[in-house]
């Protein structure tokens, strides 16, 4: 655990680095970016923002993992919206061959 609360701690201060020396903010904010600016002006602590970027890069793949399970049981349960969505992506891709 300390290991990985280490890690957060560096990628949080590379992070950092790299906000103060972008020319255009805009192009790199993200939730870590906001955190970060939230702790600048006070409204969080270092360790809000560490728990706060941790729970993030744990949580992420559980709960796309689940989204995308329960997305591929609905489209299997609604084979017109199936045929929809391939309609659509032929509309979109044309003749390409799709590549996972």
């Amino acid at each position: 655990s300390k290991d990985l609360k280490g890690a957060m701690e560096i990628l949080i201060e590379q992070k950092r680095q790299m906000l103060s020396t972008v020319e255009k903010l805009d192009e790199h904010m993200d939730f870590a970016s906001q955190l970060i600016f939230a702790q600048n002006r006070g409204d969080l602590t270092a360790e809000n923002v560490n728990q706060c970027v941790l729970e993030m890069m744990i949580a992420a793949p559980d709960t796309l993992s689940v989204t995308l399970f329960f997305m591929l049981i609905l489209i299997a349960e609604h084979p017109t919206v199936e045929e929809e969505m391939m309609r659509e992506i032929e509309t979109v891709m044309g003749k390409q061959e799709l590549q996972c």
